[in-house]
């Protein structure tokens, strides 16, 4: 179990005032303005149509994989993150993933909407090193359906550039993660570690 300053480290931000809605079904959203020709084709774009929602068991939402991406990977090498291989969650703890130093990369989060429509996504993340925390990260994912294809979303995070120099060489950087939604529901947290080095 997690310490109290250490969840409030992935606290998302909030704006005051602001209250999420009413959950809803896709088949209650498929049916409000139904008279409107225009906002029925948009939400059947998103896969929200009378009596195609699969049944609300299971989780809503399943995360996939976290991805690192950048231009100076050599040819064939990719950083992946499987998020749902638990072997491969304790391995990255114990064993850092090595990330070149002033590198620009830009991460990527793959997730499948199961049932039921999930508003205000986000991705949070807190990097300590040493225990004491150097980085956070929020970024907004967006409100999504179940996808009219079946397929996983992909969603690019924004370009940034890892940290360079000797004092940001030396040590392992300890990683938190945490996908949640408007509800504060917490779909996935993990950790996981990574090094800064000279090469990939």
């Amino acid at each position: 179990m997690s310490a109290p300053h250490e969840d409030d480290d992935l606290a998302p931000t909030t704006t005051p005032g602001y209250k999420p809605t009413a959950v809803k079904s896709v088949d209650e959203y498929a049916g409000l303005d139904a008279n409107d020709e225009s906002l029925n084709r948009w939400k059947a774009s998103l896969g929200i149509v009378p009596d195609a929602s699969a049944p609300a068991s299971g989780p809503k939402l399943t995360i996939l994989t976290l991805e690192l991406h950048s231009p100076t990977l050599p040819p064939g090498k990719t950083i992946t993150i499987n998020l749902s291989d638990t072997a491969h969650l304790e391995e990255i703890k114990k064993n850092p993933i090595h990330i070149k130093e002033g590198a620009e990369y830009n991460v990527r989060i793959t997730f499948k909407i199961n049932h039921s429509i999930v508003t205000g996504l986000r991705y949070l993340q807190v990097v300590k090193r040493s225990g004491i925390k150097v980085d956070k990260l929020e970024q907004m994912l967006g409100s999504y359906g179940p996808s009219p294809t079946g397929e996983p979303y992909k969603k690019d995070f924004d370009t940034d550039e890892s940290p360079s120099g000797m004092l940001a060489r030396s040590g392992t950087y300890n990683v938190r993660s945490r996908v949640i939604d408007d509800d504060n529901t917490v779909f996935i947290d993990f950790e996981w570690t990574f090094k800064l080095t000279k090469e990939w």
